[in-house]
C-alpha cells in the first residue's frame, strides 16, 4: 500500500508553500490510495442505466439503486468476456476496483467482470406490463393501421423544448413544405409526464376533423429507461390504440423499447425517421404528376392522329356536295356527247348508203332518203331533249341535298333543311321552309 500523503508533507520532493494545503493532483491520489486500500478489490450488486458501448470496445455506465449510483468503465478486454448484452434496467453483480477518475475528479469503478443477478425492478414492471397488453391483443399487427400516402396535416406529441420536435419539423420541411404540421405540447419526461402526454394525445384525437390531422407522431429524443419511462404508461398505451387516427411512435434511439412503440401503428427507430415515414419527399410526387402527365399527353395525342386519318378518309370519300353536282354535270355531259357523237356516226353512215343506193336505184332511193332524213330529224330532236342543260335552261333546276343526293320527293325533306339547286348559270343554296301537312 502506497503511503498516503499528508499535509505539510512534500510532493515529489518539492516543499508546500504553506502547511495543510492539498494540490488538487495530490489529493486526489491520496483519495485513491485510500479507497486502493480499504476497499478493493470489490464487489457490488445494481441497476444498469446508461449503458453504452464504444466503437473502441470499451463501455460506460452508471449502476444504481434507490439511495445512489456510480459511474462505471469496462474496458475491452473484460467486455469481450460478457456472456450477455448487458441493458439499462438489468440488476448485475460487478467485481471490480474502485478509484478516482483524476481528469475529472469523478469515483470511478473500474469493472472487471460482470453477471447478470435477476432484472431490475423497472425493466421488471416493464416486462410485466408487456405482457398484459399483449395478452388484450393491443400489440397485434391485425389492428394496426396503414398510414396516409398524403396525409392533409401531421400532428406531433412532444415537448415545444425537445430536440425532436426540431429534427421533426426539420425534416418535414425539407421533404414535404407543403404539409402543415400541428403541435400538441406535453412534457416527455418527469412525474406529470404519462399524464401529459396521454392528454396530448386524446386532443389530437378529438380535434382531428378540426385541424385536419390525418397522422399522429408520438416523438422524443434518447435517454436512460427512466427518462423513457413516461412511455411506458399504460394508460398512454390504451391511447394511442384508441386514436381514431394512426400513430407513428419514434422514441430514443434504434435500441430503445417502450410501451408505446408496440402499441403504435408504426414504429419509428428515431423522431427523425418518425417524419420520412410520414411525409413521401415533395419532389417524388412531383415526378409522378409529370409521368401522369407525359402518359395523358401522349395518349391525347394519338387519338388525335387516330380522328384526323378518319376524317382524312372520310373527306377522300365525301368531298363537298358541290364537287358532287360537278361531277354528276360532267358525266351526263359526258354522256350527251357520246349520244351526239353516236348519232352522228350513224347519220354519216346511213348518208353514205343512202348515196350509194341512190346512184344505184334512183327513184326508189329518193323515197327512202326523205324516210330517212324524217326519221334523222326525229332523233336528234330527242338528243336536244336528253340534254340536261337544255332542261335547265328552261327554268328547271337539279335539287340536291349537301351530300351530293338528288331530292325527288318533299317526304324527304323537313323544315330547316339544307339544299343546293344546281341551275343552268350557278348554284343557289336553299333551306326548306315550315309547311303545313296536307
Amino acid at each position: 500500500m502506497a503511503e498516503a500523503f499528508l499535509p505539510g508533507k512534500q510532493l515529489d520532493g518539492a516543499p508546500l508553500e504553506g502547511a495543510g494545503i492539498w494540490p488538487v493532483g495530490a489529493l486526489l491520489r491520496a483519495i485513491a490510495d485510500s479507497l486502493e486500500g480499504q476497499f478493493n478489490p470489490v464487489a457490488v450488486q445494481g441497476e444498469l442505466t446508461g449503458f453504452s458501448r464504444a466503437a473502441s470496445g470499451h463501455c460506460y455506465f452508471s449502476l444504481k439503486d434507490a439511495q445512489g449510483q456510480v459511474r462505471c468503465a469496462m474496458f475491452r478486454r473484460a467486455a469481450g468476456l460478457l456472456e450477455f448484452s448487458p441493458r439499462d434496467g438489468q440488476l448485475v453483480e460487478l467485481r471490480g476496483r474502485l478509484g478516482v477518475y483524476e481528469p475529472r475528479g469523478e469515483l470511478q469503478l473500474v469493472v472487471e467482470s460482470m453477471r447478470q443477478a435477476g432484472q431490475g425492478s423497472l425493466f421488471e414492471q416493464f416486462l410485466q406490463l408487456k405482457a398484459r397488453l399483449e395478452a388484450e391483443g393491443l400489440f397485434a399487427s391485425a389492428r394496426k393501421r396503414p398510414l396516409p400516402v398524403m396525409p392533409r396535416g401531421i400532428g406531433v406529441v412532444t415537448s415545444l423544448g425537445a430536440a425532436a420536435l426540431h429534427d421533426v419539423v426539420t425534416a418535414l420541411q425539407r421533404r414535404a413544405p407543403h404539409i402543415p404540421v400541428v403541435v400538441y405540447p406535453a412534457s416527455v419526461q418527469g412525474a406529470q409526464a404519462a399524464a401529459e402526454l396521454r392528454e396530448a394525445v386524446l386532443k389530437a384525437g378529438l380535434r382531428q376533423a378540426i385541424d385536419r390531422v390525418d397522422v399522429l407522431l408520438v416523438v422524443r429524443g434518447g435517454g436512460a429507461m427512466e427518462d423513457l419511462w413516461a412511455f411506458n404508461d399504460e394508460q398512454l398505451a390504451r391511447a394511442i390504440v384508441a386514436s381514431p387516427m394512426p400513430v407513428v411512435c419514434g422514441v430514443g434511439h434504434e435500441t430503445d423499447f417502450t410501451i408505446a412503440d408496440f402499441c403504435a401503428d408504426v414504429r419509428a427507430p428515431t423522431p427523425t425517421a418518425a417524419a420520412e415515414l410520414c411525409a413521401q419527399p415533395q419532389t417524388a410526387w412531383l415526378g409522378a404528376l409529370d409521368q401522369v402527365f407525359s402518359r395523358l399527353q401522349n395518349g391525347v395525342d394519338r387519338q388525335m392522329q387516330i380522328h384526323n386519318q378518319r376524317l382524312d378518309r372520310a373527306a377522300s370519300r365525301v368531298s363537298q356536295p358541290s364537287h358532287l353536282v360537278t361531277r354528276q354535270q360532267a358525266r351526263l355531259a359526258g354522256i350527251a356527247q357520246s349520244l351526239n357523237h353516236a348519232m352522228r356516226s350513224t347519220v354519216r353512215h346511213e348518208q353514205t348508203r343512202l348515196r350509194t343506193l341512190s346512184n344505184e336505184f334512183p327513184g326508189e332511193i329518193a323515197v327512202s332518203l326523205q324516210r330517212s332524213r324524217h326519221r334523222l330529224e326525229r332523233a336528234s330532236l330527242r338528243l336536244e331533249l336528253l340534254d340536261p342543260q337544255l332542261v335547265l335552261q328552261r327554268g328547271y333546276a337539279w335539287l340536291a341535298d349537301l351530300h351530293g343526293q338528288p331530292v325527288t320527293s318533299v317526304k324527304v325533306t323537313h323544315a330547316g333543311q339544307p339544299l343546293r339547286a344546281t341551275l343552268a348559270d350557278g348554284e343557289v343554296d336553299l333551306t326548306v321552309s315550315p309547311r303545313r301537312l296536307i
